[in-house]
This record gives C-alpha cells, structure tokens and sequence, in this order.
C-alpha cells in the first residue's frame, strides 16, 4: 500500500452511485489520485480520458475508445463525467477536510 491507495480510496468513495468502475481497476484509480496530486480541482474530463485510455491500453489495446478525447462521441465522452466529479469531490475534501 502507498500514500497514493487513500486517496484513491477517496476517489472511489465519491463517486455517484450509478457510476460503475471497471473491474480491476485499483491501479486506475491510483492514476487518478496522481490526476487530484497534480490538477486537484481543475482536473478535466480530457485529463480522466488520458488517464483511462493508459490503464486500458494496457489490457486492450483496440479498444474502440482508445482516440483523443476531441474525437469520442457526446455518449462516451459523458462517461468520464463521474470520475471527473469525483476527483474535485475528493480534492475538495481534503483541501477542507472538517467542510
């Protein structure tokens, strides 16, 4: 375990309830807990995507989905949505962490 698996843990808790993470998907959101370390807040839904498509190209490298964020359809691109959101919930709440 690293510093990294609470924040991750964070992540994961904040995230919407209809929201449905990958299987396996630990090391993704240890990705995106480097995403909250670096952006925090401001992190975007483009930033998500990048860090997705690195975690899934790992495992499936033709994944339809595997393009430059500009270039997936409004349906795919509302998917990193949630992780988006989850990842400023978290920021947020470790920046206050009584608020």
């Amino acid at each position: 375990m690293s510093h990294l698996d609470p924040i991750a843990d964070l992540i994961r808790a904040c995230l919407p309830s209809e929201a449905r993470p990958p299987a396996g998907s630990e090391d993704l959101f240890r990705i995106y807990a480097v995403l909250l370390q670096a952006k925090g807040e401001q992190v975007t839904d483009e930033d998500v995507h990048n860090a997705w498509t690195a975690w899934t190209q790992a495992s499936d490298d033709s994944h339809r989905a595997l393009v430059p964020f500009t270039e997936l359809d409004a349906p795919t691109r509302a998917l990193d949505a949630p992780y988006t959101l989850a990842i400023r919930t978290a920021a947020r709440r470790l920046r206050h962490p009584t608020a």
